[in-house]
């Protein structure tokens, strides 16, 4: 917008400048200020690829209890989640994303597989031999049972979210400690969605 308005002030300075003299100096002169300032200005960065990614949350009876949305950025991706009142225990829980995209064992979870990227001993955000590509910051559950939550992570990306097997976020029954292996003492896997 400030681009588009000193180019066009320059213009119309360029117009009045040589309208008794076409081609003299001065119109000369404004016409290399404006070359110069179009030359100057920066080419905007690519934007995000705005591919959205979406899952339902799933509880360990089976039911919905939430929706996750990601959405793709030029350096990571957003991850939003929302929890309906009554789908989690109140309190910290840990929150991770799987390499499996299966929640076809309701109860367990465990088709959903290790973390994305997973490193051997090096789970956790502040590991200094990690973190791993599906290390997530805890999501906190108000005494209703619900929650909202947005994080962005630089540690993955959507492409390698929507592999072949794609992928799962997987919420845990308590929170992690971003250290202790390998998964942060955060309990069994209490909710599950597939990343579509």
């Amino acid at each position: 917008m400030i681009r588009t308005a000193a180019i066009a002030s320059l213009l119309a300075t360029a117009a009045c400048a040589q309208m008794p003299w076409e081609g003299g100096p001065a119109g000369n002169a404004v016409a290399q200020a404006v070359e110069d300032t179009m030359d100057a200005a920066p080419v905007p960065a690519a934007g995000p690829s705005m591919l959205r990614m979406t899952g339902d949350i799933i509880g360990v009876d089976g039911d919905a209890i939430g929706v996750l949305n990601i959405l793709d950025g030029p350096h990571g991706v957003l991850i939003e989640v929302t929890i309906s009142a009554g789908g989690l225990e109140p309190g910290w829980h840990g929150l991770h994303l799987h390499q499996i995209g299966n929640c076809d064992d309701i109860g367990t979870f465990k088709n959903s597989g290790g973390h994305v990227g997973m490193i051997e001993g090096g789970h956790g955000l502040l590991n200094p031999a990690g973190p791993e590509g599906g290390d997530l910051p805890n999501i906190w559950a108000a005494a209703d049972g619900s929650a909202g939550y947005e994080a962005f992570s630089t540690l993955t990306s959507a492409a390698a979210l929507a592999d072949e097997d794609g992928a799962a976020l997987i919420i845990h029954e308590a929170r992690d400690d971003h250290m202790s292996q390998p998964i942060g003492g955060a309990g069994g896997r209490v909710a599950c969605a597939v990343i579509k």
